[in-house]
């Protein structure tokens, strides 16, 4: 599978990865979030994982474009915030799940397999 993770924590965003890539995975990196909305309208991804707090455009506002552009591309945010108001805001903009941080890989490869399980359609490659 083809993930896109939009995280600016380079610890985070590199234990995340390495779980990842371990599975089998392939995984893109980015940490600013006009970079990874760019790149998301360019290439094809199979699922995204976004955190919130991003530089340049956060990661509410990239659910919300993928979504408005009709992409039907599994996303679910990863953020600190866990304020119940947060969480149905991030839902209702279109993201499939939302995973508060700490949080454990398995956890999150769990989560990212009952999206899928949901039927998402695959990215196609360009």
């Amino acid at each position: 599978m083809r993930v896109l993770l939009v995280e600016d924590d380079p610890t985070l965003a590199g234990g995340i990865t390495e779980f990842l890539r371990g599975q089998g995975d392939e995984v893109c990196h980015e940490v600013d979030g006009l970079a990874a909305d760019r790149r998301l309208q360019d290439e094809g991804f199979d699922f995204v994982l976004v955190d919130v707090g991003l530089p340049g455009l956060g990661g509410y506002e990239v659910v919300r474009r993928i979504r408005s552009r009709g992409q039907r591309l599994p996303a679910i945010l990863i953020t600190a915030r866990d304020a119940l108001d947060d969480r149905i805001y991030g839902l209702d903009l279109g993201a499939d799940d939302y995973l508060v941080k700490p949080f454990q890989l398995a956890e999150l490869t769990a989560r990212m397999r009952a999206v899928q399980r949901r039927g998402a359609p695959r990215a196609r490659r360009r």
